[in-house]
This record gives C-alpha cells, structure tokens and sequence, in this order.
C-alpha cells in the first residue's frame, strides 16, 4: 500500500474525471490527495481553485449539476475513519455504499477487511470516480446504479445523503435491503425514526476544507435497532 502513495504525486488525474469537472467548472483540475488521519486517497478538487473565474453561468452549473465527488463529505470522511478504526463492523461481510459519490466508504470499508463492497451512486460520473479511487488506493470494488437492482447485503452504509428532505425515504428504503444500516449525517437536527437509534458523534471537515460553519463538523451516526 505504501507503493501506491509513494506514487501519489506523480499521478495524472483521470482525463474523463477532468472532463466531466471542467463541464462544470472550467479550467480546474484534480488533485490526487491523502486524506486526514487514513491512509486513503482521492481525486479531489485542489485545496485552493480559481474562484475568480466563478461567473454566475458558472456558479448556476454548480448548482444545478454539482458533482458531489469532487469533495470528500465531513460524514464520508468521519464513516471512512470510524470504519478504519472498528474494522469488525464490516469485516468478512457483504457491503453496499449508498450515495457513494468519491467511494471513500467503500474504500475504507474494503481497507477494514470487508469481503465484497457495492459501491451504489444514481451518477454515472460519481461511480467513474469510484472506480478510479479505487484503483488509486488499490482496492477492488463492485459498482451498482439503482439501488433496487441490489442484493440482500450483510451492512449498508449511508453517508451525507439525508441533506435533502426528499432522501428522508430511504432510511425506510435501505431496511429492504440490510438489517444492519449504518448512517452518518451532520446535516439534519432533531433527528428521528422508530428503526434507527444514534451510536456516536464524530468531529470531521469536509477535505478540502469548505470552511463550512462549525455545527456541520457535528457528524452523527445513527444505526438500525
């Protein structure tokens, strides 16, 4: 594993990943960046971007088609740590990551032992970066775009995915498919559904750092009873 980070800087972002990016938001690229206090990397947007070029066609882009995959979540990145630092939550087990987005999830869950990982994304560009962070990190991941094509699976995670009103259905949708659901949010306050139970709370940024107001760094983990 080291091998591969030692390459890490001499990597060339993805060509297809920069430009399905610079459709969005021109002339900015990917860097290949290690994530705080894991051993995972990712294509993500640079830490500083030219934000003078933002005009508002630009900005209305963002939007209107945002691609998530380019940050790494504060509750990606906190499930991501949690799961590193308590691998027998997933260890030898089946895995679906919902929302996958970056695929550092599915990632860490791969790197704590699991036996197979889902990464699930309805973004055809999101599951583009899935498979390219995970050759970066050099994992090997299975990738699904309709969660209703899924298998019965041993866990399945969900992280950042409750920032929309109209997600709040899945919390009902993912016990379909997993007894054992994992949710990590730091979105939503006062929380609350009759199968799920908070576990823990986790302090993360999303990387790079949006700067975001603190009670975003608040990340909550909610798991089925």
């Amino acid at each position: 594993m080291q091998e591969i980070h030692d390459s890490v800087d001499a990597a060339q972002a993805p060509q297809h990943l920069l430009d399905a990016l610079q459709l969005v938001i021109p002339n900015c690229t990917l860097m290949a960046q290690q994530l705080p206090d894991t051993p995972i990397s990712l294509w993500l947007i640079p830490p500083v971007f030219p934000t003078d070029r933002l005009d508002d066609e630009v900005i209305r882009r963002i939007w209107a088609d945002t691609p998530y995959w380019i940050f790494c979540w504060a509750s990606g990145l906190a499930m991501a740590q949690w799961l590193l630092a308590e691998p027998q939550q997933v260890k030898d087990k089946v895995v679906l990551d919902f929302g996958a987005g970056s695929g550092v999830v599915a990632i860490a869950a791969k790197m704590a032992g699991a036996r197979r990982v889902i990464c699930c994304d309805i973004d055809p560009i999101s599951l583009a970066a899935c498979r390219e962070n995970a050759l970066l990190n050099g994992v090997e991941l299975e990738y699904l775009d309709d969660l209703y094509q899924a298998e019965q699976v041993d866990v399945l995670l969900a992280a950042d995915v409750l920032y929309d009103q109209c997600n709040r259905f899945f919390l009902d949708e993912f016990l379909k498919f997993s007894s054992t659901v994992w949710v990590a949010d730091s979105r939503v306050r006062n929380f609350s559904h009759p199968e799920y139970i908070k576990m823990d709370e986790r302090s993360a940024s999303t990387w790079p750092d949006l700067d975001e107001a603190k009670e975003f760094r608040n990340v909550s983990f909610y798991k089925t009873k």
